[in-house]
């Protein structure tokens, strides 16, 4: 035993370092070598996955990857994307902050969901129509066979919104190497889960997958374990006559319940022919981020938000030297018409919105050995886009009926409510030479070109060289480009509240208005990154990652100048829109380590850490202050001890430094928690949320008394310390959003 505390104390202290397990991707990965039964030790050097859409050498690509395993997705208890995002390097990720995708984090200082891009088999999952979506429970991993993470931009091969990076989960086809299996649990908050995975290979050179995943809780009662936070207190707006619409005494008690479900199926057809579906559903309250000062705590205000897609691909084989894919996928994200919330902005009665996005795509892609130094991918493609975006609508959206025919009034008024929708197409092209020079150099060089209707043309190289100075050195030196579309919601959406009497010129009076802004353009990142990675034995892998990048055209939010003319027949005071007018600038190093061990003839395990530095500006309408949610720095830790195949005992660490929360100035209500955030205006943007260490643990007991089963005990906030995430902008708002505390989930697993 001493000796293992000195193994992991050693290598602890030497993990200033990056995982990048190097495990073979799938059949539908940006790598397509097939997935083997090997041993640990073999694990470490067979080849791994690349930044391009073809089997390339995990010493050939010039990115930073890293491959998550079935076993580790198993073992680390990585039931969703959220909680294996929470462990990535590079990853400030925040649990239950903003309602209306719940969860909010970054990727090496690019904020949310819609700068990085999530694809299932190689086929997009992300919000059609490019803005935020959830990335909570509704992303569950039963199908997973292994997750894929590309870090920096990867426009030149995947397009828009590929600007943080790109995530890749892989299925595979009928019969599983793990067999078919349920599993279901629950835990405290009244929580439960169930989740199932099948799959069978016929005759015909048929086979079938399917899974699926259900689960719901209440969450914990945050008012009583943030007694301050969540004070029962009157409404800060008042009603017509000077009174609160709902006083203190009349208050209800806090909630906090979400739900998730999914369902996949996939058919496959010898190696030619795939054809899949994938829906995910998730529900949480429009209150998640609200304090009783601005909001109603009621079970139907809602986010429902749900997504569909669909996909097909056929492979062929044209030359021997030619290898060919075509792949067809539609998609659609929508945020449910009874969606609504119940706050100040719609004076505490339901204010309805409606989302909608759909995307239809068609791709050609080939892969060509055009020497045996040389390799060539290329391909071209279009893409239909269709968007609906309705918000502080007085009752539901008809989806039975087009925008137009929607017939609704502005709250309070008499002026007719538009609500935005459009359509649009993007034609793209690409292409991608991997040149091996000699068994220590090689180079990359590609670019892909897109032209969008709306948005114009977008032209993103990608250069890298890779360098193997010695069979355990290898340097890597990358740079790309890539861009992020517009979303419907920051072009076309638009909300507020009008008083009911107009002035007296007739104008009704508009307040908390944002309004569309339809002339936005892409943002454009360039980023350039250097990683070294040292295996200095068989078992233990160890890279830094060195990044810096540049956004320009920055989306955010800024004021409207002529508040006349948005509306007809309304004057709006301090109306917002988005508008192109920020910049932001970062430079980072990821360090992180993989090291594989054996104790004895029983005992053997995993050990993995991170560690992570940033430092980043950003620049919006003027001021200047530091890039939002992310940590100035952070650790992650985490060790698998397996005793044969009966136990298996996973803890987890997560410490964090303080973490920047968007504020430039405290609330300025009375009634609103407390602000740790400094007031002086030579330093703005210096708000942050103070740093926190949290243990989580997963026991699991295998082949109980000789059976396929397997009996988890899954402890979050294991010491049930009381912390807090960053909240978001504005000042309405949490400051510091009170996170969960000691959570458990006991669950059973059965294999057949």
């Amino acid at each position: 035993m001493n000796n293992t505390r000195a193994c992991l104390a050693c290598t602890l202290g030497a993990t200033l370092i990056v995982l990048n397990l190097p495990v073979q991707a799938g059949e539908h990965s940006l790598e397509s070598t097939r997935l083997l039964d090997l041993s640990l030790a073999e694990l470490i050097n067979i080849p791994v996955i690349t930044a391009s859409r073809s089997a390339e050498h995990r010493d050939q690509t010039p990115a930073h990857i890293m491959v998550v395993t079935r076993e580790q997705i198993r073992e680390r208890r990585y039931k969703n994307l959220a909680d294996l995002l929470q462990d990535m390097p590079g990853v400030d990720f925040q649990r239950g902050t903003k309602s209306s995708q719940f969860n909010q984090f970054t990727v090496q200082g690019n904020l949310g969901p819609n700068r990085l891009l999530v694809l299932l088999d190689g086929v997009r999952i992300s919000q059609p129509s490019a803005g935020s979506y959830p990335v909570a429970e509704n992303l569950a991993l039963y199908q997973a066979k292994q997750v894929e993470f590309l870090y920096g931009p990867a426009a030149a091969l995947y397009g828009a919104d590929a600007v943080s990076g790109v995530v890749n989960i892989i299925t595979e086809a009928g019969n599983h190497t793990d067999g078919s299996w349920f599993s279901v649990g629950g835990g405290n908050f009244n929580s439960r889960e169930y989740s199932f995975m099948t799959g069978f290979t016929g005759g015909n050179n048929l086979s079938l997958s399917l899974g699926g995943h259900w689960q719901e809780s209440d969450r914990a009662r945050l008012d009583k374990l943030y007694k301050s936070d969540y004070r029962k207190v009157d409404t800060s707006t008042k009603d017509q006559n000077g009174e609160p619409f709902i006083r203190a005494a009349d208050r209800e008690r806090y909630r906090g319940e979400v739900s998730s479900h999914s369902l996949f199926a996939r058919l496959d057809w010898a190696d030619q022919l795939t054809l899949g579906y994938y829906r995910h559903h998730y529900t949480n309250l429009t209150s998640t981020t609200d304090p009783y000062a601005t909001t109603h705590y009621s079970s139907k205000a809602r986010w429902i938000t749900t997504s569909d897609t669909l996909y097909g691909s056929y492979r062929f084989a044209p030359t021997d030297k030619l290898d060919a894919r075509l792949q067809l996928d539609y998609s659609r994200m929508e945020v449910d018409p009874r969606s609504h919330y119940n706050n100040r902005y719609n004076g505490f009665a339901p204010g309805y919105s409606y989302s909608y996005g759909r995307r239809i795509g068609i791709e050609q892609s080939f892969d060509w050995s055009w020497t045996d130094q040389q390799q060539v991918q290329f391909g071209l493609g279009a893409q239909h886009f269709k968007a609906i975006e309705g918000g502080s609508m007085p009752y539901k959206y008809n989806t039975g009926k087009t925008p137009g025919q929607q017939d609704m009034l502005y709250p309070n008024t008499t002026l007719p409510m538009d609500i935005a929708h459009d359509r649009n197409q993007s034609y793209f092209g690409y292409t991608q030479l991997l040149s091996e020079w000699s068994d220590s150099l090689s180079t990359t060089v590609g670019f892909r070109f897109d032209h969008h209707t709306v948005y114009g043309d977008s032209f993103n190289p990608r250069l890298g060289v890779v360098w193997k100075a010695h069979d355990r050195h290898l340097f890597k030196l990358l740079y790309g480009e890539a861009f992020r579309a517009p979303s419907a919601d920051e072009g076309l959406s638009g909300y507020g509240t009008f008083n009911a009497t107009p002035n007296t010129d007739g104008l009704y009076e508009g307040s908390g208005f944002r309004v569309a802004n339809p002339d936005l353009k892409p943002e454009k990142a360039r980023t350039l990154g250097l990683v070294w990675e040292w295996r200095p034995t068989r078992n233990l892998n160890l890279v830094s990652n060195l990044y810096h990048s540049h956004i320009s055209d920055l989306i955010v939010t800024g004021n409207r100048e002529d508040n006349t003319t948005a509306i007809a027949g309304a004057i709006l005071k301090n109306a917002s829109q988005k508008v192109n007018a920020g910049r932001q600038r970062q430079t980072g190093l990821d360090l992180s380590a993989q090291w594989r061990f054996r104790l004895d003839d029983n005992w053997s395990g995993d050990l993995w850490a991170s560690a992570g530095w940033i430092h980043g500006r950003v620049k919006e309408s003027g001021v200047d202050r530091k890039i939002p949610y992310v940590s100035t720095y952070r650790f992650k830790a985490g060790t698998t001890f397996r005793y044969q195949d009966h136990v298996t005992i996973t803890p987890k660490l997560r410490w964090t430094g303080s973490v920047t929360n968007g504020r430039t100035r405290p609330p300025e209500d009375d009634n609103l928690p407390s602000a740790s955030c400094s007031s002086s205006k030579k330093a703005p943007g210096r708000c942050a949320t103070p740093g926190y260490a949290v243990l989580d643990t997963h026991l699991g007991w295998h082949n109980i008394l000789h059976s396929p089963a397997s009996l988890w005990l899954d402890v979050y906030n294991l010491t049930d310390k009381r912390y807090y995430a960053a909240a978001g902008s504005g000042n309405h708002t949490f400051w510091d959003m009170p996170q969960q505390p000691r959570t458990w989930v006991v669950s059973l697993e059965w294999h057949f």
